[in-house]
């Protein structure tokens, strides 16, 4: 399978001495669901910045769908698509004029441009909306709009920095059901989130970056067979203030009617209950909490 994205070596030091990159290397191949992850700070912007030619590396190589961002920017530029965190768009335009220049800018043909801009706009439900002023669209519409402007060029590679922040749960399923048609449909995309369920349901692959450094680059699956323990809360009927002893388990606190106990990979919740029903203690509710890349996440960048 091809490379749609790779990165070799890059570095970026800005002019206030901070090393924001040091030295990551980065292959997405075409096709790709791939989370690029980290906290705030990590490297992820200034990775994607220098990506869309919008940050200048320090040094390093970056090459997309083939075509080098060195030798030859307008190519390779033409290849990306990106949605940014924030809103960028002349919020006085209509929402159709944003969109039939913004294909105008990478040499769309008219007839096509129109096309693609009906056939979008009604895929993500804005076709109604068309001839409205774009700062009078809530702030769901505004995100969707921002989606089909990265994409009416049809780029092979679309950029998603948090695109769903701040929109409700319905609007987020219905982007994860577009997004997933658009990846079976052959579009490669890398996507950056906070929301970390929402990595683990839609990539294949990830990458963390931390403090400038890729610490972990593989696919989900393997990944998440890293995770080792999984979070229960147990409900039980009498109210205690202490915590009940369970030999080989880790138990604390949660309530006077409630503990947290972690469990390991491969531990049977059965002798958990044995214990409880030597203390007399009747379990009226249980139920697994957290997510597993959240946990693994944390984890991992902890240590860095």
């Amino acid at each position: 399978m091809a490379h749609m994205l790779t990165v070799n070596n890059l570095n970026k030091t800005y002019s206030n001495g901070i090393k924001a990159l040091k030295g990551i290397d980065l292959t997405v191949k075409e096709g790709d669901f791939f989370a690029l992850l980290g906290p705030n700070g990590a490297g992820k912007s200034t990775t994607i910045g220098i990506i869309s030619s919008l940050v200048n590396k320090t040094s390093g190589k970056v090459t997309i769908n083939g075509f080098d961002l060195d030798n030859n920017v307008y190519e390779a530029k033409r290849q990306i698509g990106i949605v940014p965190q924030e809103f960028n768009f002349n919020p006085f335009e209509t929402v159709l004029d944003i969109l039939m220049n913004q294909a105008g800018y990478y040499g769309v043909v008219m007839r096509q441009r129109r096309l693609l801009c009906e056939k979008y706009l009604k895929a993500l439900g804005l076709w109604e909306k068309r001839n409205g002023i774009a700062k009078d669209l809530s702030g769901g519409m505004k995100r969707r709009m921002m989606i089909i402007r990265a994409l009416v060029h049809q780029p092979p590679l679309l950029i998603l920095d948090e695109p769903t922040a701040g929109v409700d749960t319905e609007l987020r399923y219905f982007l994860w059901d577009f997004l997933r048609t658009m990846n079976r449909e052959g579009t490669t995309i890398i996507l950056t989130t906070h929301y970390l369920e929402e990595a683990e349901k839609m990539c294949r692959n990830i990458a963390i970056i931390d403090h400038g450094k890729i610490i972990q680059n593989t696919s989900m699956q393997n990944l998440l067979q890293q995770h080792n323990t999984e979070r229960f809360f147990i409900d039980i009927q009498e109210k205690t203030e202490t915590i009940p002893t369970l030999p080989g388990y880790k138990v604390s606190y949660a309530g006077s009617h409630s503990f947290e106990v972690k469990v390991s990979k491969g531990q049977s919740l059965n002798e958990l209950f044995l214990h409880l029903e030597k203390q007399k203690l009747h379990v009226t509710g249980l139920r697994s909490e957290g997510n597993r890349l959240e946990e693994l996440f944390l984890d991992m960048t902890a240590k860095h």
